[in-house]
């Protein structure tokens, strides 16, 4: 019986393939870093500013959701939060951007806060109530360590994906692995079972380089699997060190997909070449699946 399903599949992995690339950039648009502009008067204005009106903007801003003394209420607590203290940008943000149900206040947002006062309630935050800052945050700062990551955030790996992930990247998400499955699968069975399908039972015999190429997966798989405990081993102990070192997550995902790949790899060779299969019909007019 002559078959013609091998098309469909591969029309399915070349168009999950364009999809994965619109993900990419949605996700690069999501995660790229936003160029800081550094003022040198704007940084003039927020040291002689903060300690004054930052506190004034707090209290009619924050203070109904956060407490007058940073202890919490509808918003998180603030006071003693050694989190926020080692990550300025994330307290800026926050405040420029919002995260719900915290609005957002900055002007280019829709908020009424300018920058000058952003940043000025942001060094209220961060120097109040027991919190302590290295450093006065001005733009100039921010730009210096757009490049660091702090300890909490390399623990929880959290600036390696968006923060959220929005409606329309899940369904990319889904339909591309929906559509992955298909053509996969439509492949392998193409491939594993001929051009031509034959009813009955069809032995298989394995050759040498069949043997060589199932051994070569099964130390593929081996390599990968060591590399990657090595791998996840080296991110806790960079976690650990001083000053803290961020995971290689690209190192990671690699190993961990070789891994999962050579195992699809020697069970397809298996099925191919040493497992003996069979054909069935229903009736005459029967299709098969792939």
């Amino acid at each position: 019986m002559e078959r013609n399903d091998a098309v469909m599949p591969s029309v399915a992995i070349v168009v999950a393939a364009l999809m994965w690339i619109i993900l990419l950039f949605m996700f690069n648009n999501d995660t790229r870093p936003e160029p800081i502009k550094v003022d040198p008067a704007l940084s003039a204005v927020i040291a002689k500013e903060w300690p004054t009106s930052g506190k004034t903007i707090f209290a009619a801003n924050c203070a109904g959701c956060h407490g007058a003394a940073g202890q919490g209420g509808v918003g998180p607590k603030l006071a003693g939060d050694t989190s926020i203290t080692g990550d300025h940008a994330l307290v800026v943000t926050r405040i420029l951007k919002g995260k719900a149900p915290m609005p957002a206040f900055g002007k280019e947002y829709g908020g009424q806060l300018a920058d000058n006062q952003v940043y000025a309630v942001a060094n209220y935050v961060l120097n109040s109530w027991g919190n302590k800052s290295t450093d006065l945050v001005t733009p100039a700062t921010l730009a210096e360590g757009a490049g660091k990551v702090s300890p909490d955030v390399i623990r929880v790996r959290s600036r390696f994906v968006p923060p959220e992930i929005i409606l329309p990247e899940i369904f990319l998400v889904t339909f591309i692995m929906l559509l992955l499955t298909y053509g996969i699968i439509g492949l392998y069975s193409h491939w594993a079972e001929g051009a031509e399908l034959h009813p009955g039972i069809h032995k298989v015999r394995s050759t040498p380089m069949v043997m060589v190429a199932m051994v070569a997966s099964l130390a593929g798989v081996v390599l990968f699997s060591v590399l990657f405990v090595r791998q996840i081993v080296s991110g806790v102990a960079g976690m650990n060190a001083s000053p803290p070192l961020p995971p290689q997550v690209t190192a990671e995902g690699f190993y961990a997909a070789m891994v999962v790949l050579l195992i699809a790899l020697v069970l397809g060779i298996y099925k191919k070449y040493f497992m003996d299969g069979e054909v069935v019909v229903e009736d005459a007019s029967g299709e098969f699946p792939w």
